[in-house]
């Protein structure tokens, strides 16, 4: 009777656990939903925040948070709110095409390097641990110096770095998938390629590609952030989060609002991305595979 409590405790614990939306969970469910939040808010703020909030001069320089301006003012005397649900823009979308972009592009290879093996195989790995040998932050320097920056070649630039990680981790799992029977039995009896690529493997690594895809999200956001921190990044008037840190850290002491609100966004998105990874069933599958 005493084993049975328990059981009883762990049976319990686990039903905690799956609870939540889609089974994430309380932590999990409460990161989909800031997440969702800031989706939201970088779909929807153009239409929202009039053109006089980013007025230069509507208010005093780094002028203290006040009912109607909630974080104050910039260096320049515009509402930093403004600027933060503007910046969303760039900081979430553009991170999440990069992320979506570099994980497809990583995955697809590695589908087709584990079903067709040979030299094809050793061609696609190699190539790809070139790449991966060159510092994500130098490469994007390169990339800046040698065609400037705008956004689609941010996006470009993020999803290339990323690529051999993905590749990586979807090689590994489509590996160990193409060399079951199943999949033997469907190559014997003909089926083609893209058949055993698309219909027999990708399911199979489907949930911790998923949640790979949520830790390239993270990465991207951060290395655009850094990129925008040193002036590389989302050039003016146009504003991501690490733009807006750098705009105004000057005037930490006097402004700190003005530099603690992007800093504070760039953190809860990526802690609720993370609360989302760890709630995913495919998240033990990745760490065993690296």
């Amino acid at each position: 009777m005493n084993a049975s409590v328990p059981a009883r405790s762990a049976s319990a614990a686990s039903a905690r656990r799956r609870s939540g939306v889609f089974g994430l969970g309380v932590p999990g469910t409460l990161g989909l939903l800031v997440i969702l939040a800031w989706l939201l808010v970088a779909l929807a703020a153009p239409s929202w925040i009039s053109a006089g909030a980013q007025d230069i001069g509507g208010l005093p320089v780094f002028a203290p948070a006040q009912i109607g301006h909630w974080l104050g003012a910039d260096y320049l005397g515009r509402d930093m709110l403004a600027r933060v649900l503007l910046g969303a823009r760039y900081t979430v979308v553009v991170a999440l095409v990069a992320a979506v972009g570099a994980s497809a592009v990583g995955t697809g290879f590695a589908l087709l390097a584990a079903v067709s093996g040979g030299w094809l195989d050793t061609v696609l790995s190699r190539g790809m641990d070139t790449l991966i040998s060159i510092p994500s932050k130098l490469f994007a320097l390169i990339m800046v110096a040698a065609f400037g920056t705008s956004v689609p070649l941010l996006v470009t630039t993020a999803a290339v770095i990323y690529v051999p990680g993905a590749y990586r981790i979807a090689r590994a799992l489509a590996v160990n998938v193409a060399a079951l029977d199943y999949v033997v039995v469907a190559r014997t009896r003909g089926e083609s390629r893209w058949y055993l690529m698309l219909h027999e493997v990708l399911p199979n690594i489907a949930a911790p590609m998923l949640v790979d895809l949520g830790l390239r999200f993270v990465y991207v956001v951060l290395l655009l952030a850094s990129l925008s921190f040193l002036g590389l990044g989302v050039q003016p008037p146009a504003a991501d989060w690490g733009t807006l840190v750098r705009e105004n850290l000057g005037a930490l002491w006097e402004g700190g609002l003005a530099v603690v609100a992007p800093a504070l966004a760039i953190a809860t998105l990526t802690m609720a991305v993370n609360l989302v990874v760890d709630a995913l069933p495919g998240r033990d599958a990745r760490k065993a595979v690296r």
